[in-house]
Parts: structure tokens; C-alpha cells; sequence
């Protein structure tokens, strides 16, 4: 398949379409991602149950993963520009809808369809403008070109944290997503001109609907379950409703996607064990975002830090991310990408045992969380290139934009759900002193004792993301091949 076949085949990528582009990058990475910090603020500003803002939270990234693969596979249908169009207006209707959510009930409905759009922007601008990459640059300015939106996105991811607290701080959280408006609007306008790019199709084209609806029940049925269950209890008739829901339309998924010919997530990749466990371990290596939700939280509310003092513990992260993405690259060079992948996922672990004492002093706690937050970033950087190349290098050509695909709806739904599993642990806790008092028997906590609840609750929140490393981890072991050795003659 000739991926340009239907775009100018003389047009050449240009700077000005470049940073478009990365605008439209970061409307999701860096500005929607701003609220694993700022969530407490905004919950305090409109009134909301925590519960309800962990979901606001957390499904951006849900609603990203949901429609990752099928808008990216329509886009290439219809045209990569014409996708990444409707993606800058989703991201700036979502972003009105969040910078204006009124206090109360209309607040709360603002808010989650202003947080959903955000998502479903960020799935058709993801897969659209990284296959414009491909089309329109190509040897060493495609190479420069894939490393700026890497840099967006990674980068982004990394600054969200700081940038978030520094709006918050300084204008207020609402103006961040006011910026993020004009960013998209900028974007829209670098772009606009640019010849369409559609890929050479042949035969015909069903979309499938009943693959994607049933999925899309059954992943928010999930979210729900997830966050709200302790707030309604497990045993309601609601969250027992909504668990069949999950188990039954989930079967029903899996039955529609493994007969149907045109179906959206091709489960025989999975068949592949190198690609199954790279993606696994994607899911369970993103999921760990929660370890900054949680981080960010503790330290605001167990420590009272503003939003801009705790997003400033968190400048390692970005640039060290930024900064060792490309020693990512060079030790899959020299080493396969196994090795890589497992000192990534464990340099990540010892991050996350780093921010877990909550029971120091909170001077000793930002030392500890700046030098947590920098090895939080090389670790994700050291696995990031690795863990693409073993998953899409282990794929004949012909799935290798099914098995992309898949790779990255795996990435926001790890995100989604680690974040809302981690949000739920710490909520859920922190409203329960009684259920993780036992704490305080094991752990000397230093320091003041009228925050114990919030600071016990943190530790087993975050022990549950050194469980997620663990398991991602144990998945590469299982999976990953060692590179073969080579003789010496």
C-alpha cells in the first residue's frame, strides 16, 4: 500500500506544516494533561465530588485509546488533513466547554463532555499528522521531523505537571485551557494549504460500528465501575449492574472483532508473543501516570504546596525525558531492545519507591520526589524507543499499521485506567482512615498526624504502580527475546 498515493507527489513537508502539526500535538499532551496536577483546584472551584473529577481526570486519555485506531484508519480513508482539521475544532469546542464550566450540576456536564472531546481530538490528530510525517518528509528531514513530534508529545507529557501549576498560580486553571484554544487555532491556520494525503485502498470498506460501540460501552462501563464503586458500594445494584455490562458487551466485543473481516483491533497480533508482551507491558508502563496524579496530590493536600510549588518538583521529569529519549534509541542499537526495556521499567520502579515515603518530613519528601521525578523520566525514555521497535520489528509489513495502531490505543488506556485506579485507591483510603490505620503500626510517620489518612493512602496508591512495573517487567522476561549473539570468525 502507497501510504501518499492519493497526496501531491511533489509536495515536500515544510517547517510552517511541522509546527502546526506540534501544536496539534501538544493541545492533548501538554495542555490537557495539566490536570494530574491542577485536579484539586478545579474540584475545589466547581464544587465536585472527588470521585466525579478522578473520571474527568482520567477519561481524556479513555476516550483518546477508545478512538485511536479507528479514526487513524479512517483518516487514512477520507484524508490525514481533513482528520487532523476536525481534531483542532473537537480540541477547541472541549476546551470552551471546560474554561466556562459553571459551578454545579451544569459545571459537572460541562466539564466531562469538554474532557471526552479533548480525547477524541487527541485520536484524530495523533494518527493523522504522524502519518503526514511519513508522507511528506523524507530520509534525515523525516528523521528531524519524527523527533520534533516525539518531542511534542514526550515533552509535553513532561512539562504538563510545571505548566499546569504555573497557569494555575499566576491566571488561574481556566486560562490554560483558554491558551490551549488559541494554540489549536494557530495550528489550524499553519496547516491549512497543505495538499491532501489519503492511502491507496482497494476493495471496499466497512466501518465497524458494532465492534466499536460495544467496545466503547464496555470501556466506560469499566471507567465507571473503577472510580465510582467504593463512593456507590460494590455490592449496589448499580456497580453490579455495570459489571455485567462489562463482562457480557466485553465477550460480545471479543466475538465481533474475532469473526469480523473488517474489524477494528485484530486480536491475532497477539499471537505474535514479542509484540504481545511489548504491548502489555506499554499498557502497564503508561499506567503508571498515576504515580503522578497521586505524587501531586499528596503534596498538595498532605503538605498544602499550591499547585505551582508541586508542579516544580516535577522539572527533572521533563527534561530528562527530552533528554534521553535518544539514549533510548542508542542502547536499542547496541544492546536489542530487551535489556533496554527492562532497565527502563526498573529505573522507573525506583522512582516510584522514591515518592512513596509519606511518612518523612515534607522537606525530606521534595528532595526526595525532585531526584524521583528525574529518574521517573530516563526510565520512561530508556523504554519508550525499545519497546516501538520490538513491538511493530516483530510484525510482518502488512499489519504494521494495525499492530502501531493497537501499540498506541494501549498507551491512553493504560494511562486512563492507571490513573483512575490510582485515583480510586487514594480517594477511596484517604476517606477511610480506619481502613489503612494498620499503617501507622508498620511506618514511624514524622512530622504532623492530622494529615495520616492522606499520607497512608498515598503510599498504597503508589505501591499498587510499583505492582503495575512489576508485572510489566515480568511480561518482557516472558516475551521479549535475547538479542542473538553474534559468532566471532
Amino acid at each position: 500500500m502507497n501510504q501518499g498515493a492519493s497526496s501531491s507527489s511533489s509536495y515536500q513537508g515544510t517547517d510552517r506544516l511541522l509546527v502546526g502539526i506540534i501544536l496539534g500535538v501538544i493541545t492533548f499532551w501538554l495542555f490537557a494533561q495539566t490536570t494530574l496536577n491542577i485536579a484539586p483546584d478545579m474540584q475545589r472551584d466547581l464544587g465536585l465530588d472527588p470521585s466525579v473529577m478522578n473520571i474527568a481526570v482520567a477519561v481524556t486519555a479513555l476516550f483518546s485509546g477508545i478512538f485511536t485506531v479507528v479514526l487513524g484508519g479512517l483518516a487514512d480513508r477520507i484524508g490525514r488533513l481533513r482528520m487532523m482539521t476536525i481534531g483542532f475544532y473537537l480540541s477547541v469546542l472541549g476546551s470552551a466547554l471546560i474554561a466556562t464550566a459553571p459551578v454545579g450540576s451544569f459545571g459537572t456536564a460541562f466539564l466531562m463532555v469538554g474532557r471526552a472531546l479533548q480525547g477524541v481530538s487527541a485520536a484524530c490528530i495523533m494518527p493523522a499528522s504522524l502519518a503526514l510525517v511519513k508522507t511528506y518528509w523524507d530520509g534525515a528531514g523525516r528523521q528531524r521531523a519524527v523527533s520534533l513530534w516525539s518531542i511534542g508529545s514526550w515533552g509535553g507529557s513532561g512539562m504538563c505537571s510545571l505548566f499546569g501549576g504555573l497557569m494555575t498560580a499566576n491566571f488561574g486553571w481556566r486560562y490554560i485551557f483558554l491558551v490551549s484554544i488559541v494554540v489549536a487555532l494557530v495550528g489550524l491556520f499553519l496547516v491549512r494549504g497543505t495538499p491532501e494525503s489519503k492511502a491507496e485502498t482497494s476493495g471496499s470498506y466497512k466501518f465497524d460500528f458494532a465492534g466499536v460501540i460495544a467496545f466503547m460501552i464496555t470501556m466506560v462501563a469499566l471507567q465507571i465501575v473503577v472510580t465510582q464503586g467504593n463512593k456507590l458500594g460494590w455490592t449496589s445494584p448499580l456497580i453490579l449492574g455495570l459489571i455485567a455490562v462489562v463482562i457480557i458487551v466485553g465477550s460480545l466485543f471479543f466475538r465481533i472483532e474475532s469473526v469480523s473481516p473488517h474489524g477494528f483491533v485484530d486480536f491475532k497480533l497477539f499471537r505474535n508473543r514479542t509484540y504481545a508482551g511489548a504491548t502489555i507491558s506499554n499498557f502497564l508502563l503508561n499506567g503508571v501516570a498515576g504515580t503522578l496524579l497521586v505524587s501531586l496530590q499528596l503534596v498538595q493536600l498532605g503538605g498544602n504546596m499550591t499547585a505551582q510549588e508541586a508542579g516544580t518538583l516535577t522539572l527533572g521529569y521533563a527534561i530528562a525525558i527530552i533528554a534521553f529519549i535518544r539514549v533510548g534509541e542508542k542502547l536499542l542499537q547496541r544492546f536489542g531492545a530487551r535489556k533496554p526495556m527492562i532497565w527502563g521499567c526498573v529505573i522507573t520502579g525506583v522512582a516510584i519507591l522514591m515518592l512513596s515515603p509519606a511518612n518523612v518530613m515534607l522537606g525530606t519528601y521534595k528532595l526526595m520526589a525532585m531526584v524521583a521525578y528525574a529518574l521517573f523520566g530516563i526510565g520512561l525514555a530508556f523504554y519508550a524507543t525499545p519497546s516501538t521497535d520490538a513491538a511493530l520489528s516483530s510484525l510482518p509489513s502488512a499489519q504494521a499499521g494495525s499492530g502501531a495502531g493497537i501499540y498506541k490505543m494501549a498507551s491512553s488506556l493504560g494511562a486512563a485506567f492507571g490513573v483512575a485506579v490510582s485515583a480510586a485507591i487514594f480517594t477511596a483510603l484517604r476517606a477511610n482512615p480506619e481502613s489503612v490505620a494498620w499503617l501507622d503500626g508498620v511506618i514511624t510517620f514524622y512530622g504532623r498526624q492530622d494529615n495520616l489518612a492522606v499520607r497512608q493512602a498515598a503510599i498504597i496508591a503508589l505501591m499498587f504502580n510499583v505492582f503495575m512495573v512489576l508485572v510489566a517487567i515480568l511480561s518482557i522476561m516472558l516475551t521479549v527475546p535475547k538479542p542473538v549473539a553474534r559468532k566471532v570468525r
